[in-house]
């Protein structure tokens, strides 16, 4: 009698829960610069430092999928390997989108004003608009291939390469971000996939840490 044993395949639904903080916070950011006031350095400091640290999360996270997923996928597929492409094309489109409107932040930050406002909230727009369709053609097309094609150890990998290389001092407010849309379920998931230590730091005080600093980023701001 031959019996077969099932391969565990990755369960790539942490993925959809890490694109929520990126659709949330491009949606949030033109929303918050439009309503600083004139001449509210402090306030444009604030925020310019919160698109800065969602640049650096979205950069963490297309390099790591540049440099672990794409190229087994390309290795392994045949037919969808054109899609595999169009996503390092789009991830250099979103690059370029992220670029300009770092490029224009500066002058905004110096000097807020509707005037120099437009033209960043312009290119965070771009970016945006840029960002969704990527991300729904990973999640519609991508996720499929990656949970046919990669190990479960190799698509670990990603998420240990973000948490090595995200600085330490910001590791609590990345979670935040990440556990701030997550059902019960995800949570669960994502906080037994830390280690004890963590988990302790994150219940002490991370994430008192992380709501202050939200509520700041957001003061005023009436969401929905």
């Amino acid at each position: 009698m031959t019996t077969t044993t099932a391969i565990a395949r990755p369960d790539t639904h942490d993925m959809i829960v890490v694109h929520r903080v990126f659709r949330r916070e491009s949606d949030l950011m033109p929303t918050l610069i439009r309503a600083v006031p004139d001449g509210d350095t402090g306030r444009a400091g604030v925020l310019a430092q919160a698109f800065s640290d969602y640049q650096l999360g979205l950069h963490l996270h297309h390099t790591g999928e540049d440099e672990l997923v794409w190229p087994l996928l390309l290795a392994r597929v045949d037919l969808e390997a054109d899609m595999v492409l169009r996503m390092e094309t789009q991830h250099e489109v979103v690059a370029g989108t992220l670029a300009e409107a770092s490029r224009r932040m500066p002058d905004w930050q110096a000097a807020p004003s509707a005037a120099t406002a437009a033209p960043l909230v312009s290119a965070l727009t771009e970016h945006r608009a840029a960002l969704l369709e990527h991300l729904h053609d990973e999640e519609e097309y991508i996720l499929p291939l990656i949970e046919e094609h990669l190990t479960v150890a190799e698509w670990a990998r990603l998420g240990q390469r973000f948490a090595e290389e995200v600085p330490k001092d910001k590791m609590l407010f990345f979670l935040g971000m990440i556990l701030e849309d997550a059902d019960p379920a995800e949570r669960q998931a994502m906080m037994a996939n830390l280690p004890a230590p963590a988990r302790l730091v994150w219940k002490a005080f991370g994430q008192r840490q992380w709501r202050r600093r939200v509520s700041k980023i957001r003061a005023g701001l009436e969401r929905s």
